[in-house]
C-alpha cells in the first residue's frame, strides 16, 4: 500500500495493500477500495462507498459524498462503483437515497471524462465514455457501451438504451432507445449509431435489421404500436438485438425521443 503521507485515511476504511493514494486525499470511514486502485492527489472519498479494482481516480474528484436531495438526511446510502473505471478531474459521483433502493450503482470500464456528474440513485452499465460536463441526474439509468457527448444532460428517471449515443450538448427529457442517436435541446432522434456498430464488429446483417426497424418505427409514419407489433412478429424474432430496441420502447415510462420537426 502506498499512502501519502499528507493524506487522511482514516482507520477503520478497508483499504486493500495494492492501492495508492496521493498527496491531500482524504478517505472516509466507511470506504472500501479493492486491488490496484490509484488514488491520485487532491480526492475525497467519503459515505458508505465500495470501490473495485484497477480504478484511476484523479485529482479534485469527489467520490460517495453527501447527494443534492434535498429529502437527504445523512441517511447511510451506498455508492459501489465496479472495476477498470477511470474518473476524470472534478468529477462528482453521488451516493443514493432511501426514496429509491439507497444506491447508486456504477459498472466496469467507464470513462467518466473531467467535471462530470453522476446523481444519486443511477445505475450505470459497462463500457461507457461521458464526455467532459457531461451530467446525470437522480434516478438516471444507463446502459452500456453508450456515449454521452460533452456538456450533455440527462433528467431524472431517464433510460439511455445500451450503444446509444448522445451528442454535444443534448438535453434528454425522455427515454433514448438501444442503438439510437439523438441530439439538440430538446433531443429528437437522428438515426443509429452504425459507426459504434461497426467498430464493436457487429454482423452486417444484424445492422441492416437494425436499419430497417429504424426505418418502420421513426420513418415510415406509422402508428408506434403497429411498428412494434410488425417487429415483433418479424425482425425481433430473428435477431435480439432488434427485439432489445423494441423493449426499449415497451418497457419506457418517460417516453422515447422521436425525430424533430422538419
Amino acid at each position: 500500500m502506498s499512502i501519502h503521507p499528507t493524506a487522511l485515511v482514516d482507520s477503520s476504511a478497508e483499504i486493500d495493500a495494492n492501492v495508492e493514494i496521493g498527496a491531500f486525499s482524504i478517505v472516509g470511514p466507511n470506504v472500501k477500495i479493492g486491488s490496484g486502485t490509484v488514488v491520485k492527489s487532491h480526492v475525497v472519498i467519503n459515505g458508505h462507498t465500495t470501490i473495485g479494482c484497477d480504478n484511476e481516480i484523479y485529482q479534485f474528484s469527489s467520490v460517495g459524498e453527501a447527494n443534492q436531495d434535498k429529502k437527504y438526511n445523512d441517511e447511510p446510502t451506498q455508492l459501489i462503483i465496479g472495476d477498470r473505471n477511470v474518473i476524470r478531474e472534478n468529477a462528482t459521483l453521488h451516493r443514493g437515497t432511501i426514496q429509491d433502493d439507497g444506491v447508486t450503482m456504477i459498472g466496469s470500464g467507464n470513462l467518466f471524462m473531467a467535471s462530470t456528474h453522476i446523481g444519486h440513485d443511477c445505475i450505470v452499465g459497462d463500457d461507457n465514455i461521458m464526455a467532459n460536463y457531461a451530467a446525470l441526474a437522480g434516478h438516471v439509468t444507463i446502459g452500456d457501451s453508450i456515449l454521452l457527448g460533452g456538456y450533455t444532460g440527462i433528467h431524472q428517471f431517464c433510460r439511455i438504451g445500451s450503444f446509444s449515443m448522445c451528442g454535444m450538448g443534448s438535453m434528454v427529457t425522455k427515454d433514448v432507445p438501444e442503438y439510437v442517436m439523438v441530439s439538440g435541446n430538446p433531443s429528437s432522434a437522428h438515426g443509429m449509431n452504425f459507426e459504434g456498430m461497426k467498430r464493436r464488429g457487429m454482423d452486417a446483417a444484424v445492422i441492416k435489421a437494425l436499419r430497417d426497424s429504424y426505418k418502420l418505427v421513426y420513418l415510415k409514419g406509422l402508428k408506434l404500436d403497429d411498428a412494434l407489433v410488425e417487429l415483433e412478429q418479424g425482425l425481433a424474432k430473428d435477431f435480439k438485438e432488434v427485439f432489445s430496441f423494441v423493449q426499449s420502447f415497451r418497457l419506457s415510462k418517460r417516453g422515447v425521443i422521436r425525430p424533430g420537426k422538419k
